[in-house]
């Protein structure tokens, strides 16, 4: 007869703590999420949590097996998650932004067993699903009238989950997919511990949140500053959290300020631009509650800050994280702000830069910023050269310029390689000239950053035009500008496109892109 096996002395759930915390008494009354639909307790958000954990045992999901979740923001998003998470099945939140060869990608190389999708967001995955015989159940969310298995209908039959999967903290809890230098999607893999360290060390410190704050977050869950922003830190509180399904226009932003009256406003550079352009869709200062605003994905301009500052009267704390990272691990602090620079490290987390020998640089100079800390990933799936290449012994390599004054304030130089990052998502140029070059009027295409108006960099294309191929004009320069948006994301779409004679080489025949970026 078998001994029973042992209990895990270090056993983990980072669902169990994120849920357990809020259903003791008096507090699993409390709003977890407010969303399209309404007001949802933490009770409720638990329930419907343990049901989706008993759904993905009836769909043959199997613990250690992945769950790709393409979700809009509502309270289907932590319900599933965290569901996921208390079957011991993995969970990979997808970018609901992407094109159908991105998730044809990401469900090949994920081996993804089932698959969560808004219903607005079937109609990039029906061409590809027969592609991925591993995929054994596709579950719309959001519409009944949808075709395919309903995530109500499951949720509604199934019983709750009695306990959760006994998980270790140092074990696989979920995936994050970040763009790679060609386009291909790089699959991150987080451990069960990083999703707290980061509330405790970030949140909690720095933000000071509480369970009285109401937090809104315009980038969405799906990515890794939104999953934190909106999931990790208020349900390590129990504060409330208000979801936008849809893109954050300015609009639906200034609405959503007026009416739900958040505490703590989750942005990026571009969209704090976006609502500053459009000043008459701002709340007045008696029409808002907030006392804090942050920024993350890209550099935040001194002149974006500042004007937030005399329109709305508060501050934003400008920082930086990754995917890699998970979270922000340098940041500017309350009544510790340098405009123009990215703060100083986190507590708990080292930073250094380091030249290409890798040896620290002196103050002033510039170097390639690493960081070790209790969130880092354990690495790329299925990428050991990149994986040697980013997580190298205890410090990770972002890829991001930086130097550091005498003060010990962090101020960024750019990206190490061609990436750029648009709206807080990185775009790789060469997917971009990749889709230039398919239309029959380019000969050649190089694509560079270029900052805008308001300082924010967005993809600049300069296009040498196939023999033959008409004018260089605008209206050119629209249809190519359309060519590429109708190939990829729209966030990807060159900006300005310059006709040139020739582009810059080296004798090696390389594009000098650093040519580019100063014409």
């Amino acid at each position: 007869m078998l001994e029973p096996a042992p209990a895990f002395a270090d056993r983990y759930n980072a669902a169990e703590d994120l849920l357990g915390r809020n259903l003791a008494p008096g507090r699993a009354a409390r709003v977890a999420y407010i969303d399209r639909d309404g007001a949802h307790t933490y009770a409720a958000l638990a329930e419907r949590s343990a049901r989706f954990a008993t759904a993905l045992r009836e769909l043959g999901v199997e613990p250690e097996q992945r769950v790709a979740l393409c979700l809009e923001d509502t309270v289907d998003f932590p319900a599933c998650f965290l569901g996921a998470i208390q079957a011991g099945v993995v969970p990979i939140p997808l970018n609901t932004r992407l094109t159908a060869k991105d998730y044809a990608y990401i469900l090949a190389d994920s081996r993804a067993r089932a698959l969560i999708v808004s219903a607005p967001l079937l109609d990039q995955f029906m061409s590809h699903l027969g592609a991925h015989p591993q995929l054994r159940a596709v579950v719309v969310a959001g519409d009944p009238s949808s075709a395919g298995q309903q995530l109500d209908a499951l949720l509604e039959t199934a019983a709750p989950a009695q306990g959760f999967a006994s998980t270790r903290r140092d074990e696989p809890c979920f995936w994050l997919y970040t763009s790679g230098t060609t386009g291909a999607p790089k699959g991150v893999v987080h451990l069960h511990g990083h999703l707290l360290a980061t509330a405790e060390l970030y949140a909690r410190p720095i933000l000071g949140l509480t369970p009285d704050d109401v937090v809104f977050s315009a980038a969405k869950l799906f990515f890794a500053y939104g999953l934190g922003n909106a999931l990790t830190f208020p349900m390590a509180v129990g504060a409330t959290t208000v979801l936008l399904e849809g893109p954050p226009r300015p609009d639906r932003v200034g609405a959503l300020l007026r009416r739900h009256r958040p505490t703590i406003f989750y942005g990026v550079p571009t969209l704090f631009g976006m609502l500053l352009a459009q000043d008459e869709q701002l709340p007045a200062r008696g029409e808002h509650r907030l006392r804090l605003c942050t920024s993350a994905g890209e550099a935040l301009p001194p002149e974006l800050l500042r004007r937030w500052r005399a329109r709305v009267g508060v501050d934003i704390l400008d920082g930086i994280g990754t995917t890699e990272a998970l979270h922000i691990f340098l940041s500017n602090r309350v009544g510790d702000i340098r405009p123009g620079s990215t703060g100083r490290p986190v507590d708990g987390y080292e930073v250094r830069l380091v030249d290409e020998d890798d040896h620290v640089v002196a103050p002033g100079e510039l170097g390639t910023l690493e960081v070790r800390g209790p969130s880092t990933a354990l690495m790329y799936w299925n990428l050991r050269e990149r994986t040697k290449a980013t997580f190298r012994g205890p410090w990770l390599r972002t890829g991001d310029k930086y130097h550091v004054d005498e003060d010990g304030y962090y101020h960024y130089g750019g990206r190490a390689d061609d990436l750029l990052k648009v709206g807080g998502i990185y775009v790789s140029p060469f997917e971009v000239e990749s889709a230039l070059l398919q239309h029959e009027a380019v000969l050649e295409s190089a694509v560079v950053g270029h900052a805008d108006h308001d300082g924010l960099i967005k993809p600049r294309a300069f296009v040498v035009l196939a023999p033959g191929a008409g004018p260089a004009n605008d209206e050119l320069a629209r249809a190519l500008t359309q060519f590429v948006r109708d190939q990829l994301a729209p966030f990807k779409r060159p900006r300005w496109i310059d006709f040139v004679d020739e582009l810059p080489k080296t004798a090696t025949g390389k594009i000098q892109r650093y040519k580019l970026r100063d014409a």
